[in-house]
């Protein structure tokens, strides 16, 4: 298995984002902001934005977190200016729970994800997994689009992660991530089965494979 990191082990920290939306009346409640994360994935794969593209993510994501209707298009603005690379780093306790059984029932486990060159010491330092032992869980690969050079949606980037999985053709390998144009079409092109995670049904009818949690792999 082959997995994302954002959205998938790790989420925009919501103890850096909720003061910071507070000012413009948003909730305290940190799952307000888990809930806040999977809605403006799902916004943006809705609009197809591409990867550089967060302003309909920002629009939703302040939204749900409570931001008023006349507060919103400054909210987004300031939360776009404020969410960067390193704040990717609050840890989905189930999903790290899902990641060690795997590999404890020795399941050939790799990340594949487009970031900007932090996301193998975020996802260490974090606690979720690192490429050996450590105090995460062992994968046998972490690849950064930002290292290697080429990023989902471009199915050119699923080699560098199968590089990891000598002998296991991609029809077995499944994919897991939280956008259906990076992670779902990119598999889908990339030989994988692609895989959604979608704790919110925000996809009800799609025509892919769909999960509320990491657990569901079990």
């Amino acid at each position: 298995m082959l997995f994302d990191a954002g959205g998938i082990f790790v989420i925009p920290d919501p103890h850096v984002l909720a003061p910071l939306l507070a000012y413009y009346g948003a909730s305290s409640d940190l799952d307000v902001y888990h809930r806040a994360h999977y809605a403006g994935m799902a916004a943006k794969s809705r609009a197809g934005s591409p990867e550089s593209d967060w302003s309909v993510y920002n629009a939703e994501y302040v939204a749900v977190a409570g931001v008023s209707e006349q507060d919103r298009a400054e909210a987004a603005e300031v939360l776009g200016r404020t969410r960067n690379a390193h704040t990717w780093r609050h840890p989905l306790r189930d999903s790290v729970e899902a990641l060690r059984a795997l590999h404890e029932r020795q399941v050939p486990i790799g990340v594949v994800s487009n970031a900007m060159g932090q996301i193998e010491s975020v996802l260490a330092r974090s606690g979720v997994c690192q490429v050996g032992e450590g105090a995460g869980v062992p994968v046998r690969v972490v690849v950064d689009s930002h290292v290697v050079g080429v990023a989902k949606p471009d199915p050119r980037i699923f080699d560098f992660g199968m590089a990891a999985l000598p002998g296991i053709d991609r029809s077995r390998v499944a994919y897991v991530g939280d956008s259906v144009t990076m992670d779902v079409d990119g598999a889908r092109n990339a030989g994988l089965l692609p895989v959604l995670l979608d704790p919110y049904d925000d996809h009800e009818g799609a025509a892919f494979l769909r999960l509320t949690s990491l657990l569901d792999l079990l």
